[in-house]
Parts: C-alpha cells; sequence; structure tokens
C-alpha cells in the first residue's frame, strides 16, 4: 500500500465482499463477524480515512471518503463487490453508488440512511463537537457506545461494547471532529436510491437510536430491487447484538447475488 490508501485487510477468495465501518469504529468491528464468510468470499475491511490504521485526511466529506474508498479497491483489482457499510460507512457507500456505480454488484446499508441530518439531529451534531473539545474524546465515548445497544443486551454485550469503546478513544479527535461535520452536512441520497439499478439490502434494528425504524421503513421501497431484514430486540449494532441471525441475512441477500457460490458455501457451513 501507499501513503494515499487506505488501511484494509484480506482474506478469503472469491466473490468480493468490502465492509466499511461507522463513526469512530475500524475496520476491528468486523473481525469475528466476518471470518465465517472467509470460505467462500474474498473480504476486505477497509479503515475509513483518519480512522484505524488509516492516514488522516482534511476532507471528511462522504464524497471525499468514497472517492479514497474506490482507489484502495482500485489498487486491489477489485472490479465489483458487494459493498456492506455500517452506519457512516453506508453514508460512504451510498455516495460510492453515485459516483461509482460500475464498482457495485450490491449495496447493504447495514444500521444506515440516505436521508440527510434533520435539524433536531444537526444541533446535536454541534453539540457533541463542542463537547469533544471541551472534554475530550474518552470522556465522549464513555456515554456514545452502549446506548447504540438495546438496552436488553447491553450485559450480554459488555465485551463488545468495551472493544469499540477502546476503538472510539483510539480515534483521532481531528477524525471525530471532521466526521461529526462531515455526517451533519452530508446531502439527502434518497435519489440515488430512487434511480439506482444496483439491488440494495437494508439491515435494521427495531431498537435502533440512530437510525429508527421509520426512516427505514421510509426508503426501504425506493430502490427498483430491495430487500429489508428487520431485527427484533437489536439496536444499531447488529453484528454483535444478534450475530448470528444477521449473518444470515447478509448471507442471503449475497445469495442474490452470487448464487452458485453461495450455495455451495452455504451447503459446506451451518450456522
Amino acid at each position: 500500500m501507499t501513503n494515499n490508501l487506505l488501511s484494509y485487510t484480506e482474506a478469503g477468495s472469491g466473490p468480493a465482499i468490502v465492509f466499511l465501518h461507522g463513526f469512530c469504529e475500524s475496520k476491528e468491528l468486523w473481525t469475528d463477524f466476518t471470518k465465517p464468510l472467509q470460505h467462500q468470499f474474498r473480504i476486505i475491511t477497509v479503515d475509513l480515512p483518519g480512522h484505524g490504521e488509516s492516514p488522516m485526511t482534511h476532507d471528511f466529506s462522504m464524497e471525499n471518503q468514497a472517492r479514497q474508498v474506490q482507489e484502495t479497491l482500485t489498487s486491489l483489482e477489485v472490479e465489483k463487490c458487494l459493498l456492506v457499510g455500517h452506519s457512516m460507512g453506508g453514508y460512504v457507500g451510498l455516495a460510492i453508488a453515485e459516483q461509482f456505480p460500475e464498482l457495485l454488484y450490491g449495496l447493504c446499508l447495514f444500521h444506515s440512511s440516505a436521508l440527510p441530518d434533520t435539524e433536531e439531529k444537526k444541533e446535536y451534531r454541534d453539540k457533541t463537537v463542542d463537547f469533544v473539545r471541551k472534554h475530550g474524546i474518552d470522556k465522549f465515548m464513555d456515554t456514545f457506545v452502549a446506548p447504540l445497544f438495546a438496552e436488553s443486551n447491553r450485559v450480554s454485550c459488555a465485551d463488545a461494547i468495551e472493544k469499540m469503546q477502546a476503538i472510539g478513544k483510539a480515534t483521532p479527535q481531528e477524525t471525530v471532529l471532521g466526521c461529526l461535520q462531515a455526517m451533519r452536512d452530508r446531502v439527502d441520497r434518497t435519489e440515488v436510491l430512487k434511480t439506482t439499478s444496483t439491488p440494495v439490502f437494508f439491515i435494521a434494528g427495531k431498537e435502533d437510536p440512530a437510525v429508527p425504524l421509520e426512516a427505514t421503513l421510509q426508503q426501504c421501497s425506493l430502490p427498483e430491487n430491495s430487500m429489508t431484514y428487520f431485527l427484533g430486540h437489536v439496536g444499531h449494532m447488529g453484528m454483535f447484538e444478534n450475530t448470528a441471525l444477521t449473518r444470515q441475512a447478509l448471507l442471503k441477500f449475497a445469495e442474490t447475488l452470487y448464487p452458485a457460490d453461495a450455495q455451495r458455501y452455504r451447503a459446506a457451513n451451518s450456522f
């Protein structure tokens, strides 16, 4: 990798599935979730700019992050892929669908949305920027992560919460502030959903505080071809809160894109 490319991990062979993490996360988010998929798919997990081991950027806009992801995938000779974006990673995925539609076999909005921030959410972003500047990343992460999980899952997911807090605390303040402002200012991409010929898969937690169920219901019928999976008793972190069902759902979507490969994988593996 050259310095202008993003950090990534790569494992397995077969059709490519690319995973993008969300705000204050890293590619480590996907480590355990993707391991069973590596037997049949080429799994690529990417650190978005300024996160994990990727270089810093001065432009955290979804459009620029999309370009950096596209350049990285080009360097890996990925011609087409299923792109899975969690939360902010889904915002970047939608920008890729708009700018580089030829790259996508499919797009999974994993607890994510094409809608712009509401005025209320924009005010929350601004208040969070002020909080981080005054109190620092550690104090912010101590209160940010746990509420992303459904209340009923916080004890059973204590290790995951601790892991995500640690990843968040290692994220540079410049990245946190830049992404908060970029998410606040991102454009409405529902038109991308309406006009794309790329199949879109929505994974939604019924108790998601960040992407309310109503927002997913508003969008899931917009694409020409779409599937939606609603997870009960799950908040914003389905990869931890209900790993098996979430992975099964993603595999089912992949099966519609890569039927022969996915069927071979299903025959060889059980969940």
